[in-house]
């Protein structure tokens, strides 16, 4: 949480969290991709997140072409590295993993950019957090009609509803506070627009953070296994503890690009 609110004055401190997460999941994910017949070129895929960490840093205006490039630069790796019967299912694994991780995790340094950066931040996990723990005990306790039995056969559409009704509950309780800091001159939360705005944004973000569990899930039960690591004992891998967070942290940041560009 320091991290969160120090953002503004030492973006290099939570770019570097971002970076250090970032590739202990991609690592896991080549992991997984090596598993499913692929041998991908793991410091050279790590070697184009730090590059893109660091325009995204520079120049985030230039994201989309710099990515372009990293993935030209991951296709001529892999074509002189690899078997000629392996270069396109390598270089599609590593590129993969170079959006599907990389691209998502440096969207929580874009966030921290708005000028609302670390109440967005904090909005972002506490939704993340609360939906997933109110999924778990009420799924646990009061689930039977199960949600992607291929996918995840413990999810149940009781532990989803109770997600849901989780992140918007802090939600209003995030509101709340912002509100009482604000009265007493207190600038460290700052949520503009109504309440219902982030009610629904509260949704959106943990509808994309249920979908995020459940693809991540997919690529391991591809892959064979249970956990993307063990990096984290009785907890499995980083990929693991930010497989919400791939498709969440994006989803909350193109919806403030849509809210700014309309």
């Amino acid at each position: 949480m320091a991290v969160i609110f120090l953002s503004p004055k030492l973006p290099l401190l939570l770019l570097g969290v971002v970076f250090a997460v970032a590739a202990l999941a991609l690592w896991e994910f080549m992991g997984l991709a090596d598993a499913m017949g692929a041998k991908t070129p793991r410091v050279a895929v790590l070697i184009c997140l730090a590059a893109l960490m660091l325009a995204i840093f520079r120049r985030p205006d230039l994201m989309t072409p710099f990515v372009g490039a990293l993935a030209l630069a991951l296709f001529i790796v892999c074509a002189f590295r690899s078997p000629v019967n392996r270069v396109l299912p390598d270089t599609a694994y590593s590129v993969f993993g170079l959006i599907y991780i990389g691209l998502s995790m440096s969207s929580l340094y874009l966030l921290s950019t708005q000028d609302n950066g670390p109440s967005l931040l904090l909005f972002l996990f506490l939704v993340v957090w609360s939906g997933d723990i109110a999924a778990l005990y009420i799924g646990r306790a009061f689930g039977k009609r199960r949600l992607a039995p291929t996918l995840s056969p413990n999810k149940t559409w009781e532990g989803s509803i109770a997600s849901i009704a989780g992140s918007v509950g802090i939600t209003a309780l995030l509101l709340w506070l912002a509100q009482a800091l604000s009265a007493r001159s207190v600038d460290a939360l700052f949520y503009p627009g109504t309440e219902t705005h982030w009610l629904s944004l509260a949704v959106l973000v943990n509808v994309g953070a249920q979908v995020g569990d459940l693809v991540e899930s997919a690529i391991k039960r591809g892959a064979g296994v249970k956990d993307s690591g063990h990096l984290l004992p009785g907890h499995g891998g980083m990929l693991d503890r930010v497989d919400a967070l791939l498709i969440a942290a994006p989803l909350l940041w193109y919806a403030q690009l849509a809210q700014q560009s309309f």
